[in-house]
């Protein structure tokens, strides 16, 4: 069984997502077993000023982004992602979808990057966003990337 940590840092996210670190947990499971990879996340669902301190320090950006994937580097540790409630749920608005949905889409995204998927390059990108749509099946949700060109 794999460590699943969820730390809600946001209490807007109960208001945003029902029941928000059940559908993460169920999200990194989904994920993980994908991936066919093992090993401890923590998912901290945060507001958009903690994520972008992180984007800045981490990254250089002085500005929130919606998911953001920090690998551990040690033995049985995947690593953490944080995630910015404002910038999801602007952007569920914007793509007109549901909020969990896009939430469960994200955490996904960023354990697959903890398991070692990318998107730099376009082979890459293409073998990341099939292994989303498989996980949001797992999970009962719509394909992020339908309709999407």
């Amino acid at each position: 069984m794999d460590d699943i940590s969820v730390i809600l840092a946001a209490p807007g996210w109960r208001a945003a997502v029902k029941r928000p670190e059940a559908l993460a947990r169920r999200a990194v499971r989904a994920a993980l077993r994908e991936a066919g990879a093992a090993g401890a996340i923590t998912v901290l669902l945060a507001d958009d000023a903690s994520v972008k301190r992180l984007n800045g320090t981490h990254r250089s950006k002085a500005k929130p982004t919606n998911v953001l994937s920090f690998p551990a580097g040690a033995p049985g540790q995947l690593g953490d992602v944080a995630l910015a409630l404002g910038v999801v749920r602007r952007e569920a608005r914007e793509a007109g979808r549901n909020a969990a949905a896009h939430l469960a889409h994200l955490v996904a995204h960023g354990a697959l990057h903890l398991a070692g998927h990318d998107h730099i390059e376009a082979g890459e990108a293409r073998r990341m966003e099939r292994a989303e749509a498989r996980v949001m099946r797992r999970l009962g949700l719509p394909n992020p990337w339908r309709g999407v060109s």
